[in-house]
């Protein structure tokens, strides 16, 4: 809903294209959140946090709306990342409890609802443009209604059923190790990979066919709605995917999937294949960053939190480096030649799946009456 408004906020604060971009990069103020909420996960638990996050979250997406110069549209934005990453971290860590209790993948399910909940979101915020609504009031409705989710979901969520990682505030504070295991930063280092990927083909699809092909504004807009097309269903069938041919097998053969989508759209001089490419390109992608936070989240569920931040950190940062790095690239290759640099991510992700190979314990249930 923010990315919708950036417009009218941009016109309103009277911002230049260039000091929004440096703004923009207060998004990063996520990635503090993250790492601050992984340990307090940990110690706390989703079910305390993740209310808390979504409340933060839902509350912060008003304040760009309210923002009247550069000054406080940064701190605005600095805010709602902090909470946006708060909210990342702790409803991952859910999740894996979750898929810890039902015994088979279920990460990616949730993830192609939050790809859902974009389109929802894309498509409720033009239909308030073309009513002239101000920023404030439509922004405002979508953080009052983010607060009530989040009261009425919190009952709902699942107290920790982990018996060797009890959390128990009134007791000693259960605390995630100092250090993290080098298997959890390769996880978040292929994270990074797989979400520049995904940064890539957010600001650069469109722009491909435009510059590169020639095509029609309308119909390069065509590359990045069919790589969120297949991304989003991609994310549906994922698991089903991933309980029948492992997340090993996932991800290798997604990445080697997409990496040949974006060699197709980058060498092709024909739009319907360029256009084919981007959307095997999300297709490929669309299971690969779920099995990573799946995997690091059940390495040690103790530190679940904690292990899922450094995941999920890393990964945001590749997901503001993908577009900032082929910018610049672009000056001295042409820009389809720029997209190798995510081709070579994908070809690194495909040789290293083993590091999703499940660790060989038995989960425990979850309670009868929690699920």
């Amino acid at each position: 809903m923010w990315i919708v408004h950036i417009p009218g906020i941009e016109h309103r604060t009277g911002i230049s294209h260039a000091v929004l971009g440096w703004l923009l990069l207060l998004g990063a103020g996520a990635f503090a959140g993250m790492q601050a909420t992984g340990p307090l996960t940990d110690r706390f638990g989703s079910r305390t946090v993740v209310p808390i996050g979504a409340a933060l979250c839902s509350a912060a997406v008003v304040l760009p709306g309210l923002a009247a110069n550069a000054w406080t549209l940064g701190a605005a934005l600095l805010v709602l990342g902090v909470g946006n990453g708060c909210l990342d971290v702790s409803m991952n860590a859910h999740a894996v409890q979750v898929e810890h209790g039902y015994r088979r993948p279920v990460m990616s399910a949730f993830h192609a609802a939050f790809s859902l909940g974009g389109v929802l979101a894309s498509l409720v915020g033009a239909r308030t443009l073309t009513w002239n609504l101000s920023p404030v009031t439509t922004l405002g409705t979508v953080a009052l209604a983010g607060l009530a989710v989040a009261a009425l979901a919190a009952p709902a969520l699942l107290r920790p059923t982990d018996a060797r990682h009890p959390v128990d505030t009134a007791g000693p504070a259960v605390h995630a190790p100092r250090t993290t295991p080098r298997h959890i930063w390769a996880l978040a280092a292929l994270a990074l990979m797989i979400m520049l990927c995904e940064g890539v083909a957010n600001d650069w699809s469109a722009l491909h066919l435009r510059r590169v092909l020639d095509a029609p504004a309308a119909t390069a807009a065509l590359a990045y709605g069919a790589f969120a097309t297949t991304m989003t269903v991609g994310r549906l069938l994922a698991d089903r995917m991933a309980a029948r041919f492992g997340p090993v097998a996932l991800l290798r053969h997604g990445a080697s999937v997409a990496a040949l989508g974006l060699t197709a759209a980058a060498l092709s001089p024909w739009i319907p294949v360029a256009l084919a490419g981007w959307a095997v390109f999300g297709a490929g992608l669309s299971g690969c960053v779920p099995q990573l936070l799946s995997a690091a989240g059940h390495t040690d569920q103790g530190a679940a939190g904690t292990h899922v931040s450094r995941v999920a950190g890393l990964g945001y940062l590749g997901m503001l480096a993908g577009p900032a790095v082929i910018g610049p690239l672009s000056h001295a290759v042409p820009l389809n030649l720029t997209f190798f640099l995510p081709v070579l991510c994908c070809v690194i992700a495909a040789a290293t799946a083993g590091i999703v190979r499940p660790a060989r314990h038995t989960p425990a249930p979850l309670e009868a009456n929690a699920v």
